[in-house]
């Protein structure tokens, strides 16, 4: 944005100036004052009429005759600070303005300038005083813009990055946005190089300390506001003027001189001496100070209308956590946002977790037996009170990393490590902090219901000894342990389970986690490893700390794979023919009889026990079943790929 009112430089570069041959005498190094308004005058008193900021225009007639008379002039002329004095010649003094006061204006830092030739001053005032009125109706213009930009940022409910984009895009200045502990929430470079402007963010943003709710540090050359509404501060908006700092205003003879207390008063409002030189006040231009306050509004209003939704920390760890999995933003843009934060990912040991409830969103009436364990509470509390639990646990095992909401139904971790060794450690701590916070809330009533299909639960065996059975399968949820107890009956989450397992963890979560990496550039497949665990760890009945990839077994892999194209085409050249008889016999349903069949390790006798017949009507369906599906039920290798498919299609039913 350009200054207000025109340089002095700028009013020697006009058609009616330079019609009089202008020549600079003195004060070379002040030529970038701004000019206020254009005053002729013929009297040597003129200095206690002025107010600072104007360009002095005179023929000398009237000027005292001595020299100390004319150093007494030019003294009280910069005393003021008036930004340049203007004679034309030929009246008073014909060849040039006397020695005494080039070198008194010289010494002043005053812009001194002979006019050659004759010329109308009213031409000047003219044209000065219409070069700053287009410049103040520019100045008008912008600040409606600004007006305008920032109530359509309101009405639109736009996030702080967006608002802070649109700040620096309008004053073409870096915009940082903190909060009270200095931590960056977002920011706009404005063009300049990021990391040198987060680079030790913290400790240089408190060492600016302006004066006052919307101030100015000449110091720093930072134009501040404080973020808030309601008496409740909580951040602080920062633009970065390029014009500021004192030392900017002075030349290189005057800076050698300058001590701290002459520039301590150089942002008061008035016009400040520093060893005979006359500075003007150093503030950005007005427009600006408008454009960081309603920012500041729209930040504060946008607070409020979403008091009810994340926080604006949670919100940037959701826009880095996304990038990360959606690689929609380079990674060091992320590594350098979220040490923006205080949270260092470079050169760490990165492992992504995500936190899920075993059930998608409850029904508003479900009871304490509820699967979901928030109590009842709608989809978007339940996720937020899941999300604080998460962050209290962080907190608790004194952990760090980026967590957040990452969809409608789970919270995600990108924790970061020291070392590799730590893993195992930090991941147990983080697990029994999070379970101490979330204690189960059912102790007592019904189990839930069993979410497997209709079919595969009237085929559920209700007692059968295993020695009986002849060949086993691999169920969907096998139990496992460290133990090898591979040869136990699987453990089944229906009425009749007698497995250890109880078949979900104590507060109704699932945690899961992926693998752990050395680079953020590998965060992602971290973060994504741990979502796939924790969606198929839904259809594992056990209780487990913390599921990692290898618990998730041949179930798991097919739900990973249930919108896989092929997946489905195995399933409908396996089991289409024997679906669709059942879609036109809805009372026989043979794939209930065959499901039977299968779990029971192809044990015919328990098979029927399980699916309720009679051994000979057991038979007869069995035969129907290897008529309609072509296939010979007493082949281990057919069973198998027929087991495989029914496994599949439960996964592809069930969401």
């Amino acid at each position: 944005m350009s200054p207000v009112f025109p340089t002095v430089r700028e009013v020697l570069a006009l058609d009616p100036v330079r019609h009089g041959a202008p020549r600079l005498v003195a004060g070379e190094a002040r030529l970038d004052r701004p000019v206020r308004w254009v005053h002729v005058a013929e009297v040597p008193d003129i200095a206690t009429l002025l107010g600072g900021g104007e360009l002095v225009l005179t023929t000398g007639i009237g000027l005292p005759a001595d020299d100390a008379g004319l150093r007494a002039f030019i003294g009280d002329l910069a005393g003021v600070g008036v930004s340049g004095l203007v004679v034309e010649l030929g009246r008073r003094y014909l060849s040039g303005v006397p020695r005494v006061m080039v070198a008194t204006a010289e010494r002043h830092g005053l812009p001194l300038v002979e006019l050659r030739r004759a010329t109308p001053f009213v031409r000047i005032t003219e044209a000065v005083h219409a070069l700053i009125v287009d410049a103040q109706l520019t100045e008008l213009r912008a600040t409606e813009e600004i007006h305008q930009r920032f109530t359509e940022l309101s009405v639109e409910g736009a996030d702080p990055g967006e608002v802070v984009r649109q700040a620096a895009e309008l004053s073409g200045c870096p915009v940082v946005l903190e909060n009270l502990s200095r931590q960056v929430l977002a920011y706009d470079p404005a063009g300049e190089n990021a990391e040198l402007l987060l680079n030790g963010w913290e400790q240089h943003s408190r060492r600016i300390r302006p004066a006052g709710r919307t101030a100015y540090d000449p110091d720093s050359g930072w134009l501040v506001t404080t973020v808030g509404a309601r008496g409740e501060d909580w951040g602080r908006l920062l633009l970065r003027w390029p014009g500021g700092g004192a030392l900017s205003r002075l030349d290189g003879n005057a800076l050698s001189r300058v001590d701290g207390n002459a520039l301590s008063r150089l942002d008061d409002g008035a016009p400040s001496r520093v060893d005979g030189v006359v500075v003007g006040p150093v503030v950005p231009p007005t427009r600006l100070t408008i454009l960081v306050e309603r920012a500041a509004s729209t930040l504060a209003l946008g607070r409020l209308i979403r008091r009810d939704e994340e926080g604006l920390e949670r919100q940037i760890h959701r826009t880095l956590l996304t990038a990360l999995l959606d690689r929609s933003r380079p990674v060091d843009e992320v590594a350098l946002r979220a040490r923006g934060l205080g949270l260092v990912l470079e050169r760490r040991h990165l492992v992504g977790v995500v936190i899920r409830h075993r059930a998608d969103d409850p029904a508003p009436d479900s009871g304490p037996a509820d699967d979901a364990g928030s109590g009842g509470d709608p989809g978007p509390a339940r996720l937020r009170d899941l999300a604080e639990s998460v962050g209290q646990a962080l907190r608790e095992a004194n952990l760090t990393g980026l967590t957040s909401a990452v969809d409608d139904q789970a919270v995600g971790v990108l924790l970061a490590l020291p070392d590799p060794a730590s893993e195992e450690r930090a991941l147990a701590a983080f697990a029994a902090a999070l379970r101490r916070s979330r204690p189960d809330p059912r102790p007592t009533g019904p189990r839930p219901s069993d979410p497997r299909p209709a079919d595969l639960r009237s085929a559920e065996l209700r007692s059968v000894d295993p020695r009986s059975a002849e060949l086993r399968f691999a169920d969907p949820a096998p139990v496992r342990s460290g133990s090898g107890d591979k040869g136990t009956a699987p453990v089944r989450s229906g009425s009749g389970d007698r497995g250890t397992a109880s078949g979900r963890s104590a507060s109704g979560l699932i945690i899961a986690a992926g693998s752990g990496v050395g680079s953020l550039r590998e965060a992602g497949r971290s973060l994504t490893e741990a979502r796939q665990v924790a969606e198929a760890a839904r259809r594992d009945r056990r209780e487990l700390p913390i599921f990692r990839l290898p618990h998730v077994g041949l179930a798991g892999l097919l739900h990973l794979l249930r919108d896989e194209p092929r997946l489905q085409t195995f399933v409908e050249r396996e089991l289409g023919t024997l679906l669709a008889y059942d879609a036109q016999h809805p009372r026989e349903q043979l794939l209930g009889t065959l499901r039977a069949y299968l779990e029971q390790g192809r044990n015919k006798s328990a098979a029927a026990v399980a699916a309720h017949l009679s051994r000979p009507a057991f038979y007869e369906r069995l035969a129907r079943i290897g008529r309609i599906l072509d296939v010979d039920l007493d082949s281990v290798d057919a069973c198998l790929s027929l087991h495989v498919a029914l496994l599949a299609l439960d996964t592809i039913r069930t969401p």
